[in-house]
This record gives structure tokens, C-alpha cells and sequence, in this order.
């Protein structure tokens, strides 16, 4: 993976501000004509308080709805995980990432609160702030007020012009460690970001879908995952039957009952991965592939908060479109060549 440049600077100074005591390799570089910087708005006197105004915005939403942190969280992770951080995943269209079969658990409300944030936006500032830098910003600040460091967050994205299901690769939420981290690392991340980020399902629901295999047919046994806890599985089996009745919808479960509807930012999610109460495969198999980054989360909240933060920052530079490249979109649902508010 490339290294240097002002990512990498960026990112020692994200580390030594919250006292890492190391730097992992840096993800992919921007331009270096134009990297992300902090304060880029105020900089170019563009919009200096746009950190302050989607600040305020995620606040009145999160006060109404405490589930907007794991949402929002999903919403990056859909954006950068696939063609790098540029606000595709917000773009409408029957083909569009948001219509792929992987994301039909997003939910229209939280593209609805985007949509707000940056109406805002456009009225203090417009034609100023991409929708890539809202999405980062946002997911900062609601993780913010549900116990997560605010972290700094390098601006600069552009909005990418481009939108295509076909691109959604996520692995399955059963896959093989392996597997996870081999697309973690073709993304740009290492290992240690993906257990780390994984950390995110401390908070949030599932379908009941992507759960069965393990409570019914785990690795087509025709028996449960023998490693989840007893109680655990009495518990999954009670909320998800073997199949959906027809005409209803696949009931959802949280990924971490112990938070349930709280939806609040700790490290219980590396206490129950050591207890084997994982709801999800993939979780279970971090035990497995890095027990000893799993403990020390179980056991310090801190350094998981401050690896959090370190992680997240690195996923949100992952193949972003800076300088005269992509545009600033003046609606997150549309490129402004598609626009139909713009003449």
C-alpha cells in the first residue's frame, strides 16, 4: 500500500492527538495536488462553520432517534467500501448502489436526513460542500453523542458522477475471516481496521436473513452453530423463525442485545465476542482471527475509542475524488448534470 504524502501526515496528527502510541500504514493517497485537510471549507472561505451547522443538524436528529449513529455508520461504510468515498451510495436511480439486494437495509429515512443536512447546507453555503464530506461529518458527530471520540475529519471529498449496483461486493455477514479480511485488504484496509470497525456492530439491528445459517443450519449440518452460547440461541431462535411466514417482513434482531435500543458506543461487543455471543458469523470468527486485539478491546474502552476513531478516518479517505475531479453535487440524490432543479 502507498505511503507518505499529507494523508499520512493527516493521519499522525489524528494519532497523536488522541495519544496513539503507533501508525498503521496509510490508506490510499488523493491527489497530491489537492489532499484532504482539516478545516478545508474555512480555509477556502467557502464555509467556515460547516462543521458547526451538520453538528447541529445530526443532534436534533439523534435526539429524536437514537439509531441514526449505526445507520449513518452503514451508510459510509456502503459508500466507501465500494468506489471509495464519494457520496455514490446517495445517488438515486434504478440501478443505483442504494438499490442493490446487499442494501436494502439502509432505509429511506437516513438518505431523507442526509437530504436535510444538506438543504441546510446549500442555504448557508451553496454549491460549497460536497455530500461525500456531509456523510463523514455526520457519521462523526452522531458517533459523537453515542460515546465515540469526535475525531477530526479531513475534508475536501468531491462527489463521484457514477452509481452502479454491480459494484456492491460486500462479503456475506457468514463469510470466513479469511474472507473478510482479504476484501478489507483489497479495499485499502488492514486487519486491525476491520476488527476494529466491526466494533460499529455494538450498536444496530440485522435481518433475521443473514443469521438463520447459524441458528438452524450452520454449514449445512441441519444444527445450530455449535460455538454460540445456549442461551444466545434460545433467545435469536425465539425472534427469527426457521422462514419468514409469507406477506410479512423479515423480523430484525440486534446485533448486540445488551445495548439493544440504547444504541450506544461501547466495547460489550468484544465482551460478547469472548463469551461467543456474537449474533452475526462474522463477528464470532474475530475471536479466531485476532484474539489478542479482541481482548485488549474487551478489557480497555479507551484504546478501542481512540483505534476507533483512527480506523474510521482511514476508511473515509479510502480512493477519494479531490480537485477537479467528480463535482459538488447540489442534491445528494442527483449528479448535477440530472438535476431537474437545475437549469
Amino acid at each position: 500500500m502507498e505511503r507518505g504524502g499529507a494523508l499520512l501526515f493527516s493521519l499522525l496528527a489524528l494519532a497523536m492527538s488522541l495519544h496513539i502510541g503507533y501508525l498503521r500504514a496509510a490508506v490510499t493517497l488523493p491527489p497530491e495536488d489537492r489532499p484532504l485537510t482539516r478545516h478545508f471549507y474555512k480555509k477556502l472561505n467557502t464555509c467556515a462553520n460547516v462543521e458547526a451547522f451538520v453538528k447541529h443538524q445530526v443532534t436534533l436528529f439523534w435526539n429524536q432517534d437514537k439509531s441514526i449513529t449505526a445507520k449513518l455508520f452503514k451508510l459510509l461504510y456502503a459508500d466507501c467500501m465500494v468506489n471509495g468515498c464519494d457520496g455514490s451510495i446517495l445517488l438515486d436511480g434504478r440501478y443505483a448502489e442504494k438499490n442493490a439486494p446487499q442494501n436494502s437495509g439502509l432505509g429511506e429515512r437516513i438518505f431523507e436526513i442526509i437530504d436535510k443536512i444538506k438543504t441546510v447546507l446549500e442555504i448557508r453555503c451553496p454549491g460549497a460542500v460536497s455530500c461525500a464530506d456531509i456523510l463523514n461529518l455526520a457519521a462523526r458527530d452522531a458517533a459523537h453523542l453515542a460515546g465515540a471520540p469526535s475525531y477530526p475529519v479531513f475534508l475536501g471529498r468531491r462527489d463521484g458522477l457514477e452509481s452502479n449496483a454491480a459494484w456492491v461486493d460486500y462479503p456475506s455477514p457468514s463469510s470466513s475471516w479469511d474472507t473478510a479480511v482479504t476484501y478489507a485488504n483489497s479495499k485499502g484496509l488492514d486487519e486491525q481496521d476491520l476488527v476494529t470497525l466491526l466494533g460499529a456492530h455494538t450498536m444496530g439491528r440485522t435481518h433475521c436473513q443473514f443469521i438463520r445459517d447459524r441458528l438452524y443450519n450452520f454449514k449445512n449440518t441441519g444444527k445450530p452453530d455449535p460455538r454460540m452460547k445456549k442461551s444466545l440461541l434460545k433467545d435469536l431462535r425465539q425472534q427469527c423463525p426457521p422462514n419468514t411466514p409469507k406477506g410479512k417482513e423479515d423480523p430484525l434482531v440486534y446485533l448486540n442485545p445488551e445495548n439493544g435500543p440504547g444504541y450506544k458506543f461501547t466495547n460489550s461487543y468484544y465482551k460478547r465476542v469472548e463469551s461467543y455471543q456474537a449474533v452475526l458469523g462474522v463477528d464470532q470468527q474475530v475471536l479466531w482471527g485476532n484474539h489478542s486485539l479482541v481482548d485488549a478491546y474487551a478489557k480497555y474502552f479507551e484504546q478501542f475509542r481512540r483505534e476507533f476513531a483512527l480506523s474510521i478516518s482511514r476508511m473515509g479517505g479510502l480512493r477519494v475524488l479531490t480537485g477537479k475531479k467528480g463535482e459538488i453535487r447540489r442534491n445528494c440524490r442527483f449528479t448535477n448534470g440530472n438535476n431537474p432543479s437545475i437549469k
